[in-house]
C-alpha cells in the first residue's frame, strides 16, 4: 500500500525511514487519565500509528478494525491515529517520549530491537509460526525473539505485453542475458523494450545481487555481496542502458503502470499492487514474471516488501496491545484479506490466509503469489540507511559512470561492514 507522500520506491526501502532510530530513552504507552490494565477495571486505551495510505478506504479500513476489536475486548478503546507528513520523523520522536504509540508500524529495524523498544512477540507466534513467510520471520528477528507481526506482502516482477511479445517471437526472460535480448529486439523507434525506472535501475541493482545466489548479509556478520558472480550480474543493467533499450524520462516512475499500459515499454518492472490497473487497461495481456537468474547456479529474485506491526516494550498495556495486535494481524483471517486486497492488491502475510483468498487463487496474482513465496527477499533488520546509499551509489557509478563493477561493490562492502560492525557491536 502506497504512502501519500514518499515514493514507491522509499516505502519499499523502509530501513531508509527507521535507520538510525534506536533510542534508548525510556517509551511509555498511552492510556486514558487514570486507565490502566490494574485500575479496578477501569478502561484502557491503546494509542495505534499508521502512516497515511494512498489507497482510498485505508484509513476507513483502520478505523473500522479498531472499533470492531471493542466488541471482541469491551474494556478496550483504540485510538487510531492516522499520521500525514513525514510519518518517519514523527514516529521517532514520539518513541523518544513517554507519549509513544502502543501499537505502530514501520519497517525491520536491528538498531530498535537492540535498544529494547519492539516488545518481544514470540509468544504470539505459537502453533502459526509455520504459516508465515520465513522472510517476514526473520526480518523481525532479534536474538531468536521475533519482534514484530508483517501487515501485508508486497512484491513484484516484470510485467510483459503478450501480443508485442508473441508478435516479436520472444519469450519472458528467465535469465538477465535473456532480459537484454528481449529488451533489444522488442524496442522499436515508437516503443522501448524495457522500463524499469527513469533512473535507468530503479529496484532491481539488489534484486541482480540475489539473481546471482549471492545475499548481501549473512548471519555471521559478514557482508558478502562483492563477489564475481554479483558484479557479472550487475553489469547486465549497465547493459541494458548502453544497448538503448530501456525507456528512461517517463511521465511516472517504475511503480506506475503507465508506460506498459500506455505503451511506451513493451516490458515493465512493476509491483503487484499494479496488476488490477494493468488489466483494466489492457485485460488479460500480460506476462509477468520474476527478476530473471543469472544462469543456473543462480535463481530468480523478487522483494518481499511490506510494513510490520510492532508494540512498544514499555507500554503501560503491553500486554493488552500485544493482545490487540496478535487478533488483527494474526487471528483475523477477514480483516487480513481485506486489508490486503479490498484497498490496493497485496498478499495476506499468513500463508492460509493467501491461500484462501479468491483474487490469489489463479492467473498471473497466483504466479507472483508463488514467486514471492519461493524467491522473495526481504529486507534485513540488520540494513541501514548508511549501507543502501553506499550501495545505490555503487549502482550509480557503474551503470550510469562505467565503473568498474567489482571494484565498486568492494568498496560499498567496507562501507557497509563499517556500519554493520556498529548495528552488532
Amino acid at each position: 500500500m502506497s504512502p501519500k507522500t514518499i515514493t514507491r520506491r522509499d516505502f519499499l526501502k523502509l530501513t531508509a525511514m527507521t535507520a538510525g532510530a534506536a533510542v534508548v530513552a525510556a517509551c511509555g504507552g498511552k492510556t486514558e487519565s487514570g486507565g490502566s490494565s490494574a485500575a479496578g477495571g477501569a478502561a484502557i486505551t491503546l494509542v495505534q500509528y499508521y502512516h497515511e495510505y494512498g489507497e482510498e478506504g485505508c484509513a476507513e479500513a483502520s478505523k473500522r478494525y479498531a472499533d470492531e476489536y471493542t466488541t471482541v475486548k469491551s474494556n478496550v478503546k483504540v485510538d487510531r491515529q492516522w499520521i500525514p507528513g513525514d510519518y518517519g520523523q514523527k514516529l521517532n520522536a514520539a518513541l523518544l517520549t513517554d507519549q509513544a504509540p502502543d501499537v505502530w508500524e514501520s519497517g525491520p529495524d536491528a538498531a530498535r530491537y537492540k535498544a529494547g523498544i519492539c516488545a518481544d512477540l514470540t509468544d504470539l507466534y505459537t502453533g502459526v509460526k509455520d504459516d508465515f513467510n520465513p522472510a517476514v520471520i526473520d526480518a523481525s528477528s532479534w536474538q531468536s525473539k521475533i519482534m514484530g507481526i508483517r501487515m501485508i506482502i508486497d512484491t513484484g516482477g516484470i510485467y510483459c505485453r503478450k501480443t508485442v511479445l508473441d508478435a516479436a517471437g520472444v519469450k519472458p526472460p528467465t535469465t538477465l542475458e535473456e532480459v537484454v535480448n528481449a529488451a533489444k529486439a522488442l524496442t522499436t523507434d515508437k516503443q522501448k523494450g524495457l522500463f524499469l525506472g527513469n533512473d535507468g535501475i530503479g529496484g532491481v541493482f539488489d534484486q541482480s545481487i540475489y539473481a546471482s545466489g549471492v545475499k548481501k548479509l549473512v548471519e555471521n556478520g559478514k557482508v558478502v555481496f562483492n563477489t564475481d558472480r554479483a558484479a557479472k550480474a550487475v553489469s547486465y543493467i549497465k547493459k541494458l542502458n548502453d544497448d538503448n533499450s530501456l525507456l528512461v524520462g517517463a511521465p511516472t516512475d517504475w511503480w506506475d503502470p503507465s508506460s506498459l499500459t500506455g505503451d511506451l515499454a513493451a516490458m515493465q518492472w512493476c509491483g503487484l499492487w499494479a496488476m488490477p490497473g494493468i488489466r483494466k487497461v489492457i485485460g488479460e495481456d500480460f506476462y509477468v514474471v520474476p527478476w530473471p537468474k543469472l544462469d543456473d547456479q543462480g535463481a530468480p529474485s523478487t522483494f518481499l516488501g511490506g510494513w510490520t506491526t510492532f508494540v512498544t516494550a514499555k507500554s503501560k498495556n503491553v500486554d493488552a496491545a500485544k493482545a490487540f495486535a496478535k487478533w488483527l494481524w494474526i487471528e483475523n483471517t477477514k480483516n487480513q484479506q481485506d486489508w490486503s486486497l479490498s484497498y490496493g492488491f497485496h498478499i495476506p502475510p499468513r500463508k492460509s490466509a493467501a491461500a484462501s483468498a479468491e483474487k490469489l487463487k489463479s492467473g498471473q496474482a497466483k504466479e507472483m503469489w508463488d514467486a514471492v513465496d519461493k524467491y522473495g527477499h526481504d529486507e534485513s533488520p540488520f540494513w541501514t540507511g548508511a549501507m543502501g546509499t553506499a550501495l545505490g551509489n555503487a549502482a550509480a557509478n557503474i551503470i550510469k559512470n562505467g565503473a568498474d563493477a567489482k571494484a565498486e561493490l568492494d568498496a560499498a562492502a567496507k562501507t557497509c561492514q563499517t556500519e554493520l560492525d556498529k548495528v552488532l557491536a
